[in-house]
């Protein structure tokens, strides 16, 4: 058998297990259910103004937050936004807790680099 092949075998398992990489990573970046990306956007252009460019720019901001956090994290942060503001002793403890601090700080600096790419 000449060298051709036997690197047809290599070559062809190596471009597979590229493929299953590739799918992966893919997954990976996508695990934001659509409803969750849609209310992020629905936010996004609530404040940053209801035009097609605030569309656009939205959804490439969601997109950045997506990439750079996963998506448990992002509830996390979420979850501890929405309950800080609760009054009293349960809001405390979301103000105060070293995680939810940790998360919301991520999902802000993500943020902040979603509105660098993005707007």
């Amino acid at each position: 058998m000449n060298r051709a092949g036997r690197l047809r075998p290599i070559v062809a398992a190596l471009t597979a297990l590229a493929a299953s990489v590739c799918v992966a990573r893919a997954e990976e970046a996508n695990d934001y259910p659509t409803a969750a990306r849609a209310e992020y956007v629905y936010g996004c252009m609530k404040a940053n103004g209801e035009t097609r460019s605030a569309i656009e720019q939205c959804s490439c901001s969601i997109d950045v937050v997506a990439s750079i956090i996963p998506y448990e994290r992002y509830v996390t942060a979420e979850t501890a936004l929405s309950m800080s503001q609760v009054r009293g002793d349960l809001g405390v403890q979301f103000r105060t807790s070293e995680q939810a601090n940790s998360a919301v700080n991520d999902l802000r600096r993500a943020q902040a680099e979603a509105e660098v790419r993005c707007f």
